[in-house]
């Protein structure tokens, strides 16, 4: 499998000392984030397949976390919202968005391995498919 990289954006510690734990038995690359502002300068610096973001960050919410990775170049990482209130109806518009799942907290080490996996491999074969065909330039708001 090559070697998962994860942005963890939440403003709470614990969020990424759970993260951390459930990463310590994996080789994944795991960077942190606190704020949308430091996210999007960590990613412009290195790019990452799969972002978990809080539903709420001190300089805003995971959708503008995703507005503005829209507009960077492809291909995007994988947004998943971790949530406390992780429903069908913040599923729902997580997708609709683009988004790419959500994640209920507290985290469940089982999903969250399988949910990063999974978002890690459709970024992989999306990232060489567009390898295949440089004419494909953008993922979202064509």
């Amino acid at each position: 499998m090559g070697t998962v990289s994860v942005l963890v954006v939440s403003a709470a510690e614990e969020d990424h000392l759970a993260l951390s734990h459930v990463f310590s038995h994996s080789n994944w690359r795991f960077d942190r984030a606190r704020t949308c502002a430091e996210a999007v300068e960590l990613l412009k610096r290195s790019p990452v397949a799969v972002v978990i973001c809080a539903a709420e960050l001190p300089d805003g919410v995971w959708k503008d976390l995703l507005d503005k990775l829209t507009a960077q170049p492809v291909p995007l990482p994988r947004v998943i919202v971790a949530s406390a209130l992780a429903d069908d109806g913040l599923w729902a518009e997580v997708l609709d968005r683009g988004g790419y799942d959500v994640l209920g907290m507290p985290f469940d080490p089982p999903e969250v391995i399988r949910v990063v996996s999974m978002a890690w491999r459709q970024w992989k074969h999306e990232s060489e498919r567009r390898g295949r065909d440089p004419g494909i330039r953008r993922i979202a708001g064509e």
